[in-house]
């Protein structure tokens, strides 16, 4: 039961570093080409969408990444805590 609390612990801390890296990578100028940043475009972009459909840009600030990154912990949350009450 550890490994599979260790894993999904892992696997969004690790979603949650690459939307980091998405966020900071859009105040910075990058090459749009590179395979790192196209992979971490490819795998944010999808999730990021979601809320690009509920939160539109106001002007020139995109507040989704926000309202993702919130959406994620809180996701964490609802997913995490029942798998430690049931390993504890």
């Amino acid at each position: 039961m550890y490994i599979i609390y260790d894993a999904i612990s892992v696997a969004f801390e690790v979603y949650k570093f690459i939307l980091i890296a998405r966020i900071v990578l859009s105040f910075v100028k990058h090459n749009p080409y590179s395979p790192i940043i196209r992979y971490i475009y490819e795998l944010t972009e999808p999730y990021l969408s979601i809320f690009r459909r509920i939160i539109p840009p106001m002007g020139m600030i995109d507040f989704s990444p926000i309202a993702a990154f919130f959406a994620l912990n809180i996701l964490e949350y609802w997913v995490v805590l029942p798998l430690v009450r049931l390993i504890f």
